[in-house]
């Protein structure tokens, strides 16, 4: 697997701006419009499953289920970002991740955040 396969988040083109922080420097916010969220759930492939069992007894990263978890957390966002779109935003602020386990059958990601409007500052 290449870089490419082990990352995430938004290219160079997104209309709508996606930050981890409260402000985005140059910019001023003019409408909050709230809460958006992207949720994924994904089941773990049997065969993934057993040769990550497999790798733990040795050690080291299960490349498997590392690119299945870029995958998910990307499709998440990609939910996130379709929401703010819909609801009229050009922002998500504070933008963060939440992973849990999805009752033994798989993992469950929510990308979420405060869509907002912001426009550069005059």
């Amino acid at each position: 697997m290449g870089i490419e396969e082990y990352g995430g988040g938004q290219g160079p083109q997104s209309d709508v701006l996606v930050v981890t922080t409260n402000d985005i420097p140059g910019y001023e916010v003019r409408q909050v419009i709230g809460e958006v969220f992207g949720l994924t759930v994904r089941s773990r492939h049997l065969g993934s499953q057993i040769g990550a069992g497999l790798k733990s007894m040795i050690g080291g990263e299960l490349k498997g289920l590392t690119k299945t978890l870029v995958e998910t957390r990307n499709q998440a966002m990609e939910r996130l970002v379709e929401q703010a779109r819909a609801r009229g935003a050009n922002a998500v602020l504070m933008f963060r991740f939440d992973v849990t386990e999805a009752a033994d059958v798989g993992t469950e990601v929510c990308a979420y955040g405060t869509a907002a409007v912001i426009a550069p500052r005059t």
